[in-house]
């Protein structure tokens, strides 16, 4: 493509997984942010919840100052918790809405227009169940945020590798949102392309089948091949990782379809963002060039 990637996305990184070495050695979260402030390949950032109500005001300002977009990630509110917003059991279930509903309330402190999240664990012979206490949360976490003018977006994961969540294939994702669109405009789906390997599928079906509903797309890499190899499931290797599934050729392909299917979008940009972590010792920031360096390749070779 001539034109620029930031002409039809607005490019981010996820920081709880490229900085994750950083937040383990004690690197405060105003610390990142003023990191990815000052690269200006980036126009997003995403964060995790921030505990510390004096860093939550920091962050804010930061992204502010370096006109950068944040977006809130709730997912580490369950994974960190181990509640699940389609709990059969039903005070279960309220839990992981209220810890939603608080983390609305930390995404709007922030200066975020959305908050993501992800569904929970499942059985084969209950989920019909599961999926309408998943409805009952997602409504209710739509409620309350949209007089936050506040966008609730689910992220479609695995659905039994590794996060083992409900949603889950794109078929049933695509269920899903659309129930939900039947009553609330301001929910939408993240599609990851670490993911889509997970679920057995492709770009081509995912995307297509998720399209109308998609308003967060992410991009990195996962292994699936060995359940043996240490790095199996949900973790985020970088691009060009033994045993990945994700490089340059596949990054490709998913721009590909992304272009194919109305998402360059230069009036309304769409977040694009790289949750991409280094493996054992890897050194973050060759980790982020690598990351850039894949997308650049890929973007050059993909057709205008």
């Amino acid at each position: 493509m001539q034109d620029s990637i930031h002409t039809y996305f607005k490019l981010g990184v996820v920081s709880a997984m490229m900085y994750a070495p950083w937040l383990q050695q004690g690197v405060s979260w105003p610390e990142i942010v003023k990191t990815v402030a000052r690269d200006d390949c980036f126009d997003v950032v995403e964060v995790n919840p921030i505990p510390d109500a004096a860093q939550q005001e920091e962050v804010a300002a930061l992204a502010r100052q370096g006109h950068l977009t944040l977006c809130y990630g709730g997912q580490g509110r369950l994974l960190g918790s181990g509640l699940n917003p389609n709990d059969l059991d039903e005070a279960g279930r309220r839990k992981a809405e209220d810890t939603l509903k608080a983390g609305v309330d930390e995404a709007v402190r922030l200066g975020s227009a959305g908050m993501a999240f992800l569904s929970g664990h499942w059985t084969m012979e209950r989920r019909e169940e599961a999926y309408r206490q998943l409805l009952k949360t997602t409504r209710a976490v739509c409620d309350y945020a949209k007089d936050k003018g506040i966008r609730v977006e689910l992220e479609v994961f695995d659905h039994d590798i590794d996060k083992k969540s409900l949603l889950g294939p794109a078929p049933l994702a695509a269920r899903f949102a659309a129930d939900m669109r039947t009553t609330h405009s301001n929910f939408g789906l993240m599609v990851d392309l670490s993911h889509i390997p997970m679920t057995r599928e492709t770009p081509q079906f995912v995307l297509r089948t998720l399209g109308p509903y998609i308003t967060h797309l992410h991009m990195g890499n996962t292994v699936v091949d060995d359940p043996a190899h240490a790095a199996y499931g949900d973790l985020h290797p970088r691009f060009g990782f033994p045993h990945g599934e994700n490089d340059t050729a596949e990054l490709l392909s998913f721009l590909r379809v992304l272009k194919e299917e109305g998402f360059f979008n230069r009036e309304d940009p769409m977040v694009l963002s790289f949750e991409v972590k280094p493996w054992d010792k890897e050194d973050v920031e060759t980790v982020l060039a690598n990351s850039k360096r894949v997308l650049h390749r890929a973007w050059a070779l993909l057709e205008d």
